[in-house]
């Protein structure tokens, strides 16, 4: 997407969508850990993960990623599985709750996108339109259920106990073949897929 070329035409625009896109990544981390506390593991809370401080969850990589392709993360919040009451449910919920902060930041942009005044201006447009593209690529992306996407923790949440077992033995090979994946474009027409989805879902919550 090469957004770090806008530092150069625009330094003042290239801050604003910087605080905006990094928080999108830092509250996607921040919901994990906050439903994993609602549901007994205080993992997050204690280890200082649930502040809106940056400097708590950037990850250089993930952060010039996210400029530099459109994709990137923060340091995952660390949950201690174990912990979480009703283990199937609380999974499900802690992997599912970073896309719905994406989902729901996307749909935040969307809507403002909807009054006249902001969807008017130029420069609100635009950096709102960003946002909201973006959150739906992390949305959709995650919910892919490769390791060690969100998407696979879902599915393991669903999954009898011995392929949960297998699963996780299958978790030290997963990010390489997601690279494989991204890098081939063969992940393309379900991203394209997801993201077509969710823009349905949203399309129809606000109209």
């Amino acid at each position: 997407m090469g957004l770090i070329s806008i530092l150069f035409s625009n330094p003042g625009l290239f801050i604003i969508l910087a605080v905006l896109l990094l928080y999108s990544v830092i509250l996607h981390e921040i919901a994990h850990g906050w439903v994993a506390y609602l549901f007994g593991d205080d993992t997050a809370m204690r280890s200082g993960r649930l502040s809106l401080n940056p400097v708590s969850h950037l990850d250089p990589v993930g952060t010039l990623a996210l400029f530099l392709v459109g994709f990137g993360w923060a340091k995952p919040v660390p949950v201690n599985y174990s912990r979480l009451k009703h283990f199937r449910m609380g999974l499900i919920s802690v992997s599912l709750a970073g896309c719905l902060a994406n989902i729901l930041i996307a749909t935040g942009a969307i809507f403002l996108l909807k009054f006249p005044s902001i969807g008017s201006n130029k420069l609100a447009a635009s950096l709102l339109s960003l946002v909201a593209q973006i959150n739906i690529i992390l949305g959709s992306l995650n919910l892919i259920p490769i390791p060690p996407l969100d998407g696979s923790k879902i599915l393991m949440g669903v999954l009898p106990g011995t392929a949960q077992i297998a699963m996780a033995k299958f978790e030290r090979y997963g990010l390489f073949l997601l690279m494989i994946l991204l890098f081939t474009g063969l992940l393309n027409p379900v991203i394209m897929f997801m993201q077509k989805t969710m823009l349905g879902i949203i399309g129809a919550v606000l109209r």
